[in-house]
Order: structure tokens, then sequence, then C-alpha cells
């Protein structure tokens, strides 16, 4: 009798080896936080191919799609290498006594990885993979500053040189364990490292290769709105794994991330839209959709910190001040940031990034601010970092720029600009003639 209760739980253990889940016996890694930050960095590369490409594509005039396009894939390629090659690492390896400031090249190439190298409970591949893609869409938004009349080539130079001498330290510092992540800056999800930073990126390129042809006395209207809206629609999607994902775990905070995403993207569309109603007359698709995107990129510094009261305001807030920054960008300075990427990302990171030390405190509805830290205390900080990103951004992007102006040349001749860059650098169109 008691040989057969020994053999009866000897079948028993050795059967629920293949019945229970892997995570069972190998506690470090989880699963299910596993698969969301792989929806999540499939999400966020989809933001940028085919999302901001579709969106940047349509609003472009029609002789200059296909650049627009040309540049969000080679700039996701580049990235993707360079990205290997050591910015990952210089980001995110120990550096020492230099780690305030930097990492090191401890894993360029990745050199020591395997499939059970882990970042918190999730494999390092993953990690890897979905800090890339954030990567890539942040000079991937600059193009918006200098679509239609930036060469080709000077385009690649100033998006690899700019993502090591910009995206990189910054990066570092708040997201990397820097002298700022330190000092206790809050950017859940890149308010601060992806929109303060690309923003004043693009205010500086379009001021150095100054306004388009015929600017502004030539309108130049979007030459496909429903590739617009289809490109709108793709970033509101992959925008939940962009701020959802940085949870980096398939939990409470995540889905709370998601739904003041939501939140904060339909009150900026309304409000935008609501303006423009109130200022022109009608309501206009193109209004909605920037707002839409004025919304997203406003609450992604705080999507992880703040509940569904302050997304509201944040949001409402959003459509309201990039609605107004626009107009004073192009109308007032005449400055000629070609798809608004400074108004809606710059001016939206800028305040996002001070709002979330308001609303992440528990007494507006948020998940709290650091133990002992007031919110005077908070927006201190909250701004001390959107000024040395937005300082930061602005010098170096200006530098590269300018050095590679007088090596190579940043702009496109006259006929081709006239001509059109899909033609000019490209040799192809993307529409033809049906007869």
């Amino acid at each position: 009798m008691m040989h057969s209760k020994v053999n009866f739980w000897t079948w028993l253990c050795a059967a629920s080896f293949f019945i229970l889940p892997q995570s069972v016996f190998a506690a470090e890694l989880n699963q299910a936080n596993t698969a969301w930050v792989l929806t999540s960095t499939a999400l966020v590369l989809f933001m940028t191919i085919p999302g901001l490409s579709l969106f940047y594509g349509g609003l472009v005039r029609s002789k200059n799609v296909l650049s627009v396009l040309m540049q969000c894939f080679a700039i996701t390629c580049l990235v993707s290498l360079l990205w290997l090659a050591g910015v990952y690492s210089l980001i995110f390896a120990d550096g020492g006594e230099s780690q305030a400031w930097i990492g090191s090249f401890a894993k360029a190439f990745l050199p020591d990885i395997t499939t059970t190298n882990l970042i918190g409970d999730i494999p390092e591949t993953v990690y890897f993979m979905f800090q890339m893609t954030f990567a890539i869409i942040t000079p991937a938004l600059i193009v918006g500053g200098f679509a239609e009349r930036m060469k080709f080539s000077a385009m690649l130079w100033f998006s690899g040189l700019w993502l090591i001498f910009v995206y990189m330290p910054i990066c570092h510092w708040i997201w990397g364990g820097g002298w700022l992540a330190k000092m206790g800056a809050m950017d859940f999800a890149g308010g601060i490292v992806i929109h303060v930073n690309a923003g004043v990126a693009a205010l500086v390129s379009a001021i150095v290769l100054g306004k388009r042809k015929g600017f502004p006395q030539i309108a130049m209207p979007p030459h496909n709105m429903t590739m617009v809206v289809t490109g709108a629609g793709m970033l509101w999607v992959g925008w939940f794994g962009f701020n959802g994902g940085s949870a980096l775990a398939s939990d409470g905070r995540a889905g709370m991330a998601i739904l003041v995403t939501h939140i904060a993207a339909a009150a900026g569309s309304l409000t935008w839209m609501a303006i423009e109603w109130q200022k022109y007359g009608r309501p206009s698709v193109l209004g909605i959709v920037t707002g839409m995107v004025a919304g997203l990129g406003t609450i992604t510094p705080a999507s992880g910190y703040v509940g569904t009261f302050g997304a509201l305001v944040i949001g409402i807030t959003a459509g309201f001040v990039c609605f107004h920054a626009t107009q004073i960008v192009k109308r007032k300075f005449k400055i000629d940031d070609s798809l608004d990427v400074f108004p809606v990302h710059g001016v939206g990171g800028v305040i996002g990034s001070i709002l979330t030390g308001v609303f992440a405190a528990t007494q507006f509805g948020g998940l709290g601010l650091p133990e002992g830290v007031t919110i005077s205390q908070q927006v201190g900080v909250q701004a001390l970092a959107v000024l040395v990103t937005a300082v930061w951004s602005a010098a170096f992007s200006y530098g590269i720029l300018k050095g590679l102006d007088a090596w190579i040349g940043l702009r496109v001749t006259s006929d081709d600009e006239v001509q059109g860059l899909d033609i000019a650098l490209h040799e192809e169109t993307g529409y033809h003639s049906l007869s």
C-alpha cells in the first residue's frame, strides 16, 4: 500500500512538470510581462512604420510623399544598427564613475546576450528591442520640421549624429540612471526624452534650413487627408504600446497608462476641433487628428503616474495650448516648421512634463509623488529636466546642422525643390497618371 502511494505521487509530480506553466519553475522570467512588452514593441514600431510615415506623407505635397516615406524607413534601419553598435550600451550599461553622465560600451553589439539574460523579469533582448523602437521614432519625428527641403544624405547624417549626441545622453540622464533620474525627474514614456527633445530639434532645423519656397504666401495644404487620418489612427493605436508598454509589466499600471492615454487623446481632439469650429465656422479633419496627436504627446510623460482626472485636464490643455502654439510659430514668427512638430510635440511635451508634477499627486487622483516630495518640489525638478533637455537639444542640433551645411550642404537646390524631392532625389513618384 505504501509503495503504491509513493508511485502515485511520483507520477503526479512528473505529470505536473508538463502541465504547469514554465514560469512556475523559472520564477525569474515573467511570461505575461514578456508577452506584453513583445506586443508593445511591435506597436511602437508600428507607430513609425507605417503610422508616422503615412501621417507625415499625407501632410506634405504629392511631389514629396515618397521622400517622407523614404526618410522614415531609412531612419528606422539606421537607428537600429547604431543602437546595436553602442547607443543602447552607452545609455543602459553601467558607466561606473561616469554613470551620472553616460554609460559604457560593455553591451555594444550585445557580446554576452543569450536567451536567459533578464532586465527585471523580461528578457534583455525584448527590453533592447522595446527601447530601440523609441529611439527610432524620435529622429523620425524631427523629419516634420524640415520636410520638403532637406537633402537625403544630409538627413541621414543628421539623424545618426543627433541620435548619438542628443538622444543618447538625454535618454541616459533620465532612463539610464543618470543625474536627472537621481534628482527624481518623472518621464514615464518620453515626454522629455522624446517629445521635448525632438520638438526643439525640429524647430532649430526649420530655422537653420529656412522657409520652403513660397512660404507663407503660397498655401501648402496636405495632399492626401485619407492618408493622414489612416496614419493618425495607427499612431493612436500604437501609442497604447508606447505608454502602456513602458510599465514593462502586464499590470494595473499598464492598464491605467492605456486608459489615461485614450482619455487625453479624445480630450485633445475635441478641444482642438471646438476651437477651430468656433474660430473658422467649421471643424476640420486635420484639426481633430492634430488635436489627438497633441493629446497623446502631452499625456506621454504623465501616463504612468496620473489618473483619469489628470488625463482629462492634460488633454484639454494640450488641445488649447498646442492649437495656439501652431498659430504663433507659423503666423506670428513665420517659422516654417512644416508639419508643426514643435508646437504639437515640443510644446505638448513641456506641458505634460510640468503637469506630471501636479497630477501625479494622490489628491488629484494620481499614483503618488516620491515619498516626502511636494508638488512644488516635483514641478521644479520637472521644469529643470525640460530646460536642460531643450537647451542641450537646441545647442547640439544647431551645431550638427551647421557642420553638415558647411560639409555637404543641407538643402536641395531651388529647382529640385520646385520639381519635388521624389523625382529629384529618388527618381520615383508616388502617383502615376492613369491616362
